[in-house]
């Protein structure tokens, strides 16, 4: 049946605007091994960006106009030439985004990356699975809940996540296993009553994201004899009202070697953009002129337009 749908063409009309995000992906290597992770990230993991590769961030952000600069892994933070990235870049009074798994902030050698992350004002969007401890560190791994409250209350004591501060704290939620998030607006009032209640820990906004059947989360699910259950469940989903906002019309996804990709879980994936742009050469090369045109869509492309949808920023509609 999903076959089937994609091939009646559920996203024929759906193409690229110009790029405002340029999403980078610094390296796989990661303090934490989450059941979830679609990029297989872990302590092990030694792919990183070459400083070939990192200089050339500015000079794509200079040249289409880029609004946010989105820094994932792993954790981007592992990085060497993470704080290099974001002083060279921040030039730019642009929107520095860091997509942070919380206990970094407590590893050995990143006493003060707190510190610098709110000198530069990077805005720090945060995993969370849950408010409760069991369900964090039943996906994430043991004692990752109550290292991720003491990271929390650092963040707070420096203004983030706090009112009449230009420190943005968004927290991420994921479900526990296959089924859609809920609400956005009900579960983030959820997580600001429990987490202040508990806790007295304050943040900005809640993002709501799907599980895409890739990676770690597809093996799981296929271990459970629930993969064809969930691939059912995102094609029943299936929102079109999602259609106009998938984060994929208007971000560049690039890799730690400088590959391009519509998205960070094509990434994974390996499907490419189509055409001839293939690495972050290519857009120093020559001005690409990107809106109209095609977007790699595949079957994991369903958990983007399910329900409410979903997006490295949470829920579409």
């Amino acid at each position: 049946m999903m076959e089937k749908s994609l091939q009646n063409g559920l996203f024929d009309n759906v193409v690229r605007t110009n790029p405002t995000t340029l999403q980078i992906n610094l390296g796989y290597k990661c303090n934490q091994s989450c059941s979830h992770c679609h990029v297989d990230a872990g302590p092990n993991r030694e792919e990183m960006m070459s400083m070939d590769i990192l200089k050339m961030i500015p000079d794509v952000i200079d040249k289409y106009n880029i609004e946010i600069l989105d820094l994932t892994g792993g954790a981007p933070e592992l990085h060497p030439k993470f704080r290099y990235l974001v002083e060279q870049t921040k030039g730019f009074e642009i929107d520095i985004l860091d997509r942070c798994n919380l206990t970094i902030l407590n590893e050995p050698g990143q006493e003060d990356l707190a510190q610098f992350l709110a000198k530069h004002e990077i805005i720090i969007i945060a995993s969370l699975p849950c408010y409760e401890a069991e369900n964090v560190n039943t996906q994430r791994g043991h004692g990752v809940f109550e290292s991720s409250i003491k990271a929390l209350k650092s963040l707070n004591k420096l203004g983030y996540g706090l009112k009449d501060t230009n420190l943005l704290l968004h927290l991420v939620y994921n479900p526990q296993g296959p089924n859609l998030p809920p609400p956005q607006k009900a579960l983030e009032n959820e997580y600001k009553y429990q987490l202040k209640k508990q806790y007295d820990i304050h943040f900005n906004t809640l993002y709501t994201l799907a599980n895409m059947p890739i990676k770690r989360f597809a093996d799981r699910l296929k271990r459970e004899n629930k993969f064809d259950s969930y691939h059912q469940l995102l094609v029943d989903s299936f929102n079109p009202l999602n259609l106009d906002n998938l984060m994929c019309r208007n971000t560049i996804s690039v890799d730690w070697q400088g590959f391009l990709f519509d998205c960070d879980f094509n990434q994974q994936l390996g499907l490419g953009m189509p055409g001839q742009i293939k690495h972050i050469n290519d857009l120093l090369s020559s001005y690409k002129q990107f809106k109209g045109e095609k977007i790699s869509f595949n079957k994991h492309c369903l958990g983007c337009t399910a329900g409410s949808g979903s997006s490295c920023c949470g829920s579409l509609s």
